[in-house]
């Protein structure tokens, strides 16, 4: 480049204001909406399924969101201080998110999850710079099938690290930082990116607060969305209550949710429904948007998609759905998902 064509140092303080992100955790949200037309066209539906790509996140899923709202949340109140560890429980996104956000900001984290999780997030938290204890699954779990009974050991484990080090627990399940990272940011850009134009709203449930915050935030807009709950078909907590004490030790293959356990995040006045997904309908699906819309995702957003489409083929027919795309495909590749 000819030094009369270089930048002033002027215009580079310009250049960097508009184009450069401070850190990586500026790049956290306005991830794209995609309009599944094609999903729609091989299953024979009417109406659209608007799909947003939480999965190009840093870090692959729309976990990272409660990530820097719990932390930062934490931070404003005093809760969190320099030089205390953060500790969480996780099926592996959120924790990845925590490692992002605490790497930035210096913070050592701790991640507690079940063996049952794909091996892929433990990796990538320790890359980013996460201390990862793997917890073992309860007597006859199976591995990738990660149950209530699972988690409630990771939750023992998390705990104990939280006491034995004066730790700041990031808790997902009951952190009301969680529900606002969708009602505020969320909303905001689902309306930008759709103009409103939004009938129903289906979300596979882990901790609740994506679709409590979802579904705050669009039945203030419009009280007539219908916002419905997904569950897995073999652990259907809410969908399926009178079932509970048979199904309580079933395990699925959709990760980060389906934990058969009451979601204190969970608003029940928001739900106008519930659905259920099969491990097969959910992996089907999973493929069929790697192959038709090339969108490479993993299991609960499989879910997310079938849940959508079962909606277009009956009670919300030629109607416009909304669901996240929650996580990538990149996280599931020791799993039978793309064998």
């Amino acid at each position: 480049m000819p030094a009369e064509a270089l930048p002033s140092s002027e215009n580079k303080g310009r250049i960097l204001e508009m184009y450069l992100q401070n850190s990586i955790l500026d790049a956290i949200g306005n991830t794209p909406m995609v309009c599944l037309d094609r999903i729609v066209e091989k299953y024979d539906i009417t109406g659209h399924i608007f799909a947003k790509a939480e999965y190009l996140n840093p870090g692959f899923s729309k976990k990272d969101r409660i990530a820097l709202s719990i932390i930062e949340e934490a931070e404003q109140s005093g809760s969190l201080v320099k030089g205390q560890d953060v500790v969480e429980l996780t099926s592996g996104n959120t924790g990845t998110g925590l490692a992002i956000v605490c790497a930035v900001k210096g913070y050592h984290f701790v991640a507690c999850m079940s063996k049952g999780n794909s091996m892929e997030r433990a990796r990538m938290m320790r890359a980013l710079g996460a201390e990862v204890m793997l917890i073992n699954q309860a007597p006859g779990s199976v591995a990738g099938q990660v149950s209530g009974e699972d988690l409630a050991l990771v939750e023992l484990a998390a705990q104990a690290v939280v006491k034995e080090r004066g730790a700041f627990r990031a808790d997902q399940f009951k952190l009301y930082s969680n529900v606002r990272a969708y009602e505020q940011n969320v909303i905001k850009e689902i309306l930008e990116q759709t103009g409103g134009q939004i009938d129903a709203f289906a979300d596979f449930i882990g901790t609740g607060g994506s679709f409590t915050g979802c579904a705050k935030g669009l039945k203030a807009i419009n009280k007539q969305i219908h916002c419905y709950v997904v569950e897995p078909e073999t652990a259907a907590y809410y969908a399926k209550p009178k079932e509970r004490e048979a199904a309580g030790k079933t395990g699925h293959k959709i990760q980060g949710g389906g934990y058969f356990m009451d979601l204190p995040l969970l608003s029940a006045e928001c739900v106008d429904g519930y659905l259920t997904i099969s491990d097969e309908e959910a992996t089907e699906t999973a493929k069929d948007l790697a192959k038709y819309e090339g969108i490479f995702a993993g299991f609960s957003s499989g879910a997310n998609v079938r849940a959508a489409v079962k909606l277009l083929s009956d009670r919300e027919r030629g109607k416009n759905i909304f669901v996240f795309l929650n996580d990538s495909g990149l996280k599931y590749l020791s799993t039978d998902l793309y064998e």
